[in-house]
């Protein structure tokens, strides 16, 4: 889809209602940007992370089970926003791989509550590592106003998040 440029304005021409203004139309713009840089980026190092080990969706998993600690099922497929039957499928070749361990919820015995093992955790950190590395040896080749620019940008994108 193009986007078609209004033709300029004089400076004492005013808006019409239903245009937008320069200054929307320039944050519409810096949306598109941002959204497409981020999922690129984004879909990169997701791919730099990726092993003979897991898959994209079952090193989410466990980067879910590092940060809130052992889930249930259920919570894990609402972390991930897919339906029971298709986390049973992660958690099941992740516990094939002794990754994760699956034991009764000790308050509710119809539910199941997914862990680390120690070999999903080394998995985890070494595909966080592998994409630190990535990024890094990008970040090498920019010059020090980029790389302070990057640093900005990324405090700027944490706290938009945070909101």
């Amino acid at each position: 889809m193009t986007r078609q440029t209004p033709e300029p304005r004089t400076e004492t021409e005013a808006p019409t209602p239903d245009a937008p203004t320069p200054d929307a139309l320039a944050l519409d713009d810096l949306a598109v940007e941002l959204r497409i840089a981020v999922m690129r980026t984004s879909r990169v190092l997701r791919t730099q992370a990726s092993s003979d080990a897991v898959t994209a969706g079952q090193n989410t998993v466990l980067g879910i089970i590092a940060k809130r600690g052992p889930q249930t099922m259920r919570q894990l497929a609402d972390a991930e926003r897919v339906q029971a039957p298709s986390m049973t499928r992660t958690v099941n070749a992740l516990a094939a791989q002794g990754l994760v361990t699956r034991t009764d919820s000790p308050t509710d015995g119809r539910q199941v509550v997914v862990d680390l093992t120690r070999e999903g955790r080394a998995v985890l950190e070494e595909s966080r590592r592998l994409r630190s590395v990535w990024l890094a040896s990008r970040l090498e080749d920019l010059s020090d106003a980029d790389r302070a620019t990057m640093h900005r940008a990324a405090e700027i994108l944490v706290e938009m998040c945070a909101r």
